[in-house]
């Protein structure tokens, strides 16, 4: 049997090996499906596009097509007319205030020290004591005064005994020169011996004054009517006229004066008051403006301007009846410098800042806004005075400006309830759209003023 097969005729036929595919083939096929997922993502990024451009274009056409709020008027919200509140502008009475920083000061405050030394034998206050002028504070040890005041009252015993001796013997050297018993030279050496004797007396006489005044000053006693502070000094101790300390403090403070400095720019005005003869009130408040301490009257003016600072010092007098005012205390001082009478007044709230300056929006008969350029004067609390840019009677949006703009028909709700609080404090300044778009007239985003400045 032949053991190859001729061909055509194999009874078992083995399986061709199969060929692995080569890297060539391979890359070009994963190359094309790379290729293949880029341009479907670039489809689908078109088709999106697209389909927002359409959705966009859809939604201009139907808000050109909607029918104006209001039955055709001016428009609105997307919902009508806008609501506002509004207030009129009004005549009224406008304080003008100066507001500082100021300091309690004492119209007197005296330390209390020791004319002599010696022994602190009685301490005659308590801390914290309301003295009146004259009161006994303290006593030091008189006993070395007495000592020395009686041997100054015996020395000017015997000095004025010396001097009686003399004026008798010159007395009877006149008449014996008168008689030519003695010449002119005893009489003259007479004469001035009286004369030394007189002046031992004097001085024995300061010597006793002197050990008197020693004396009175061992009793302490107070120079003014105030308020002591604390001891620097107990009972049993030796003072010297040389420590520092003193015994104790004692400050007025019925009276009591409040030292403020204002800029230079309102001296003219200040000065003006004061020479007029009108009294400028004065009020202080506590360092959060929350209590007032105290109302008092403007007493001076400092008569020259710190130059470091450009600003000038004031005194304001306070009666302190219910001592509130401690000496050194920080105070905020508010002056009403003048009243501003028939001022036309509008809200704060309703102050609108653009490029052009301060403006207001003011709501005409058909209720529809219009924006109204405004000069400002001095404010006072919630309360601003307008120079000019509307009338009385206008008015004006205090609150739902937030969107306004020019031409734009707002609905009215209820008047505000009551009038600004003048003197409040009013809140921070809050981001506003003016008319003709989000940056207010003239392209310019504006600010809410926080209350105006004071003049």
């Amino acid at each position: 049997m032949n053991a190859n097969p001729e061909p055509g005729h194999s009874s078992v036929l083995e399986p061709a090996p199969r060929r692995k595919p080569s890297a060539p083939s391979v890359r070009p096929k994963r190359k094309l499906r790379t290729v293949g997922v880029i341009v479907a993502g670039i489809v689908i990024l078109l088709g999106v596009v697209w389909w927002m451009n359409r959705g966009q274009e859809q939604s201009a056409r139907e808000r050109a097509n909607r029918p104006r709020g209001g039955g055709g008027r001016r428009g609105g919200g997307m919902f009508g007319p806008m609501p506002v509140r509004v207030q009129a502008a009004a005549r009224g009475d406008l304080n003008l205030y100066l507001n500082a920083l100021g300091t309690v000061t004492p119209l007197a405050n005296v330390t209390i020290r020791t004319q002599v030394s010696g022994q602190l034998m009685q301490v005659n206050f308590q801390e914290g004591q309301i003295v009146n002028r004259g009161d006994l504070l303290a006593v030091i040890d008189t006993r070395p005064y007495a000592v020395a005041l009686e041997q100054a009252q015996g020395q000017l015993l015997q000095a004025q005994a010396q001097l009686t001796e003399a004026q008798a013997d010159l007395s009877r050297y006149l008449t014996l020169a008168q008689q030519d018993s003695i010449s002119k030279q005893q009489v003259d050496a007479e004469r001035a011996l009286v004369s030394q004797d007189q002046g031992l007396v004097k001085t024995d006489q300061a010597a006793v004054d002197s050990a008197n005044l020693n004396l009175t000053y061992c009793h302490v006693t107070a120079p003014i009517t105030g308020r002591v502070g604390l001891r620097q000094v107990d009972a049993g101790n030796y003072v010297t006229v040389g420590d520092s300390n003193g015994l104790v403090v004692l400050a007025q403070i019925k009276p009591i004066s409040v030292i403020f400095t204002l800029p230079e720019d309102n001296i003219p005005q200040v000065a003006a008051r004061l020479k007029s003869g009108a009294e400028i009130p004065v009020t202080v408040f506590d360092r959060n403006q929350a209590k007032q301490l105290g109302l008092g009257k403007l007493s001076t003016i400092d008569n020259q301007v710190d130059t470091t600072t450009g600003t000038i010092k004031l005194r304001a007098l306070f009666s302190n009846e219910q001592e509130t005012l401690f000496a050194n205390q920080f105070v905020n001082v508010r002056m009403l410098l003048d009243i501003d009478h028939d001022a036309l007044v509008i809200p704060t709230s309703s102050i609108e800042l653009g490029q052009q300056g301060p403006f207001v929006y003011v709501v005409g008969a058909d209720d529809v806004v219009s924006a109204h350029n405004v000069t400002l004067g001095p404010t006072e609390g919630e309360r601003v005075a307008v120079l000019s840019g509307i009338a009385e009677g206008d008015r004006v949006v205090v609150d739902g400006a937030d969107k306004l703009k020019d031409g734009v028909e707002v609905s009215v709700q209820a008047a505000a309830a009551d009038a600004p609080v003048p003197n409040a404090p009013t809140a921070g300044a809050r981001r506003r759209r003016g008319p003709g778009g989000p940056d207010g007239p003239g392209g310019q985003r504006r600010e809410r003023p926080s209350g105006g400045a004071q003049p």
